[in-house]
């Protein structure tokens, strides 16, 4: 038995090479395992449920349904580019929506999953940011607009991102130890992972006696890989 992780594949039209990549993932390796997790940013950007009509979108849905026939569960959390994701989406890849964070016992270890965005509380614009695009009123007048308007909206955003992301120091866009810690504790000292960083790595924090395990996901701009745990724990495999 195993499980697997994965975050921030960032999938679009335009990255042929990891969309080959995913899709070689899902048939010869997720579909072998008992569980895949999807930490975040599955997707470049979701402008909503409705976009499934593209053809490349429902194409990965398909991938993740095929997922059913070989008994592999899967679960899908929101990450800070697809957090527009709902119960469409869901239903049609076969998936349960995660909360942010989940707690779940992972072949007798606590295990903390997350998307890894909370916990860069050091990058404050961006946490305003982050609540109000959480927040169900903005979403719901955000969905109400034409498709073509949202994503005109959303390519907006993402260019005045990448013109922020210029001007802050690498640290601010990590996380920062003290939300870290605080997560731990509050949780009773679990196993954390989580993406949304792009610093692919595994932390140990000693904490009030305990030593707690924090597996960051890498992501796949340049290529592929996922972290695979079963009893014997936990370990970041490339592809």
């Amino acid at each position: 038995m195993h499980t697997l992780f994965i975050s921030d594949l960032h999938l679009s039209h335009v990255r042929p090479e990891i969309n080959r990549q995913f899709f070689t993932f899902m048939q010869d390796i997720a579909s072998r395992a008992d569980v895949l997790y999807v930490l975040g940013d599955l997707f470049e950007y979701w402008a909503g449920d409705d976009d499934l009509a593209d053809p490349f979108n429902d194409r990965i849905c398909a991938a993740f349904a095929k997922l059913r026939e070989s008994n592999t569960k899967l679960f899908v959390m929101h990450g800070n580019r697809d957090f527009l994701m709902a119960e469409t989406f869901a239903q049609r890849c076969g998936a349960e929506l995660l909360a942010d964070p989940t707690l779940v016992n992972l072949y007798g270890t606590s295990t903390l999953l997350m998307h890894g965005d909370t916990l860069c509380t050091d990058d404050v614009k961006y946490q305003a940011f982050r609540a109000q695009v959480r927040s169900a009123d903005w979403q719901q007048s955000f969905l109400a607009q034409p498709l073509t308007a949202r994503k005109a909206t959303i390519e907006k955003l993402r260019e005045e991102s990448a013109l922020e992301m210029r001007g802050k120091t690498a640290m601010i866009m990590d996380v920062a130890e003290p939300s870290v810690l605080q997560v731990l504790r509050d949780n009773n000292y679990p196993r954390l992972i989580h993406g949304h960083t792009h610093r692919p790595a595994m932390h140990l924090h000693h904490l009030n006696g305990h030593k707690c395990e924090r597996w960051v996901l890498n992501d796949w701009y340049q290529r592929g890989g996922y972290l695979r745990c079963d009893d014997a724990g936990c370990r970041a495999i490339m592809l």
